[in-house]
């Protein structure tokens, strides 16, 4: 009688059963995949920046229908080419401006193929990725201007990163106050509030609410000409609410806003924080390593005294997607804020590192963020971090100055993080707003580049972001000569009797 655990096990002249596969099918098809990604990556951008996805297959893939019999093996990489590397967000193109996603460093594709392979966990009981994981934290904190003995955790982005910030910061302070837990729990909490700039990202906000805060005790912040805190209007704000017997407990400032690049000064919101025991998180998603660059350096005075801070390597540093971090120069504090025990997990001898389970919310962590990163700051180095940010700063310089120069053109804000805002110079008539809405979706519906739009001093305006590598002057000047050809066409759609301008 034929054993049905033979042919998974114990015979090896049957073909295992999955998910197992002979160890040269495996080996072919990962020869395979391989291949295809560097022919992959190598013909980007000669492709379109975005192509839709027909109605048809997106039905298909939204459907989730599993057959009753398993497919073949190879046909994984089929599906991936056929189905999915067709229809891209676009952020792997040079010639993608829209949004702060940059494209996969090749040093981090192939870590996260190993550490897939390795599929250790970054949670819990002892691994090398964990302790990799350690490491990686420590020189992204070494990067950003931290003190010696700082730490963290590695998240899946900025907005788990703002939220393990808020939650810190709550514990922080209500511990301090002996209003941890209980009654008093109660009462305190009930009257928490949260400081941050107008321009902070959305994630604040969206933290804030996870941590059960109301929006009624959520305080943007007035900025000033340059896009930064108003350090003035923070400090009449936090003086009112304390007047009126709320509690202040956590201010956030912006390491490069998303909209226009601002920084937010660090020293003066660090200053009050002190004066009325509140925590200091700076969400520097994007700009938190802008420390070590010289043009940038003057701005960030004063960062080495924050309570914690958020990085994303996947934007600055091109690692894949899915890796951010939380730092603090003082890891303890989220030890407090999240270390849980439970009878099935022991930490080992008593001496023992804490797990970095015990400073996050995750238990189930990957080392793909750890190899990932680590492997993306092996091959670029320091002197690498630092040129390929100046690298992003000097195509901006030279986007701005283009704008500038271009009469139909108008510069309205950006800097000092790569990016620029801008608008048509005097629309003919309607509605300005939605047409520069328009002119965003023409330039897209061409797929040879790809901006967005923003609102900014209450107006909408045309955004690009400088965040690919493998972005040049060429592309630059593609998407004018595209926004241009697009507010032609606008002006054509509404029927003027006056020639295009462009040539």
């Amino acid at each position: 009688m034929h054993d049905p655990a033979s042919s998974r096990f114990g015979d090896s002249c049957l073909s295992p059963e999955p998910p197992a596969v002979h160890a040269k099918v495996l080996r072919d098809e990962l020869v395979s995949a391989a291949e295809w990604v560097a022919q992959y990556l190598n013909e980007l951008p000669q492709g379109p920046v975005s192509r839709p996805l027909p109605p048809q297959e997106r039905s298909l893939l939204r459907e989730g229908r599993l057959r009753q019999r398993g497919g073949e093996f190879d046909s994984v990489l089929d599906f991936v080419r056929n189905e999915i590397a067709p229809y891209p967000t676009g952020n792997g193109h040079p010639a993608f401006f829209a949004w702060i996603n940059s494209p996969p460093a090749p040093a981090g594709i192939i870590a996260e193929l190993l550490a897939c392979a390795i599929n250790a966990t970054c949670g819990m009981g002892e691994s090398a990725l964990m302790d990799l994981e350690r490491g990686t934290v420590r020189m992204l904190a070494d990067l950003a201007g931290l003190p010696d003995g700082a730490g963290g955790v590695l998240t899946s982005g900025g907005s788990m990163a703002n939220l393990l910030a808020l939650a810190t910061a709550r514990t922080w302070f209500l511990t301090r106050r002996g209003s941890g837990t209980g009654p008093d729990f109660d009462r305190d909490h009930a009257r928490l509030t949260l400081y941050y700039s107008a321009q902070a990202h959305m994630s604040v906000a969206k933290a804030a609410a996870c941590i059960g805060l109301p929006a009624h005790r959520l305080r943007p912040v007035a900025t000033d000409t340059h896009d930064r805190l108003d350090p003035a209007a923070l400090r009449a704000a936090v003086t009112a609410d304390l007047d009126e017997g709320l509690l202040p407990f956590c201010t956030v400032t912006t390491l490069g806003t998303t909209a226009t690049g601002a920084v937010d000064p660090l020293e003066p919101a660090t200053d009050l924080c002190r004066s009325v025991g509140m925590w200091h998180h700076a969400d520097g998603a994007w700009g938190g390593l802008g420390a070590g660059v010289p043009a940038l350096a003057p701005r960030y005075a004063g960062v080495g005294g924050v309570d914690s801070l958020t990085v994303d390597p996947h934007k600055t540093l091109s690692v894949p997607v899915g890796c951010g971090a939380l730092l603090v120069p003082n890891p303890e504090h989220l030890h407090t804020a999240f270390a849980h025990q439970a009878s099935y997990l022991t930490a080992g001898e008593p001496d023992a590192l804490q797990w970095l389970s015990h400073a996050t919310i995750e238990l189930t962590r990957p080392g793909t963020r750890a190899l990932g990163l680590w492997a993306t700051l092996h091959h670029l180095g320091r002197d690498g971090v630092t040129g390929l940010i100046e690298h992003y700063l000097a195509l901006a310089d030279r986007l701005r100055e283009r704008i500038t120069a271009e009469p139909r053109l108008q510069l309205l804000a950006g800097g000092p993080w790569p990016v620029a805002c801008f608008r048509i110079t005097d629309p003919d008539g309607g509605d300005p707003d939605a047409l520069h809405t328009r002119i965003a979706r023409r330039v897209q519906d061409n797929r040879r580049a790809y901006l967005a739009t923003v609102a900014v001093h209450d107006r909408t305006v045309l955004r690009a972001a400088l965040c690919n590598y493998r972005t040049t002057t060429d592309d630059l000047e593609l998407l004018i000569r595209e926004v241009l050809h697009a507010a032609d066409a606008e002006q054509s759609a509404a029927g003027t009797d006056q020639p295009p301008q462009h040539r």
